[in-house]
């Protein structure tokens, strides 16, 4: 069985939360999970005082886990290059310097391949919408991407679980009623041909945990809420922790809980790796 403690959102900068960013890694130390998947937003504005802690907060889970991260549209300093005009160098400058210089890592672990697919490409003529509230939000994946997820995916062990590590909500949010990902229904047939088992993903700020059906096989969607004082109608901050065996996939939210001062289990869902098995 692999483990995987799958947090989104993170915002290191004014909106963190210093106590329940203490518990996960806690938590992590703790239970000492196979991976430990962070689907974007480290920062709140792309600073570098931002990178930093989240840097030590990813250097510490490295002590006990296999980490994979991927870019958020917050950490993409996408005013230093908007629509292409300026350096396009510098829209990733200061992740590649204090968090990773692959912004789309491959992550290889006993029983499951992980993926990471970049959504965060900053202010760009494809993600552009009537709505101003969409500049810089909307996340995007290229033919070129998808390839190469499908490439590596070929190459990977047959009983392998196939998992996608990105940013943007493919799936429509409870309460924002919005998808975060560009060409959702495209993408996701993209992701049923490869035979992705699971996606992590963040960006809605809304914990949730969906199965999408398709004709070969179903995808597990783990969309985890954020961890900071942004959580979508005041809801409290979470995390997903899920379990891959080789016939069923297992996603527990643990949600912040002000009493116990720490991250508590709560609902469970079990898929099978399949088919739909049982909810809660």
């Amino acid at each position: 069985m692999t483990t995987v403690f799958h947090v989104s959102d993170l915002h290191f900068g004014w909106p963190a939360v210093p106590e329940q960013i203490e518990a996960i890694e806690q938590i992590i130390q703790r239970e000492k999970f196979d991976v430990v998947a962070i689907s974007g937003d480290l920062s709140q504005r792309s600073r570098s005082g931002e990178f930093q802690r989240a840097a030590v907060f990813i250097r510490d889970a490295k002590r006990v886990s296999r980490v994979i991260t991927i870019p958020g549209n917050h950490d993409v300093a996408w005013w230093k290059a908007p629509l292409g005009f300026g350096e396009k160098s510098k829209v990733y400058e200061n992740y590649r310097r204090f968090i990773d210089r692959n912004l789309e890592p491959v992550l290889h672990v006993a029983g499951a391949t992980f993926v990471g697919i970049n959504t965060a490409h900053g202010v760009t003529r494809r993600t552009l919408t009537w709505n101003l509230r969409d500049i810089s939000i909307i996340g995007d994946i290229h033919k070129k991407q998808l390839t190469k997820a499908a490439e590596i995916f070929a190459k990977s062990a047959p009983t392998d679980a196939r998992v996608i590590v990105m940013h943007h909500n493919p799936v429509r949010g409870e309460l924002s009623q919005r998808h975060g990902l560009k060409s959702t229904q495209k993408i996701l047939g993209a992701f049923a041909e490869m035979g992705v088992d699971l996606v992590l993903c963040g960006h809605d700020h809304q914990e949730s945990v969906h199965y999408i059906e398709h004709t070969r096989k179903g995808t597990v969607i783990s969309t985890a809420g954020t961890v900071s004082n942004r959580s979508r109608g005041g809801r409290p901050s979470s995390v997903n922790v899920i379990n891959i065996a080789l016939e069923t996939i297992e996603v527990t939210t643990w949600v912040w809980s002000k009493d116990e001062r720490t991250f508590v289990k709560g609902p469970h869902k079990c898929f099978k790796r399949s088919e739909y098995v049982a909810a809660e």
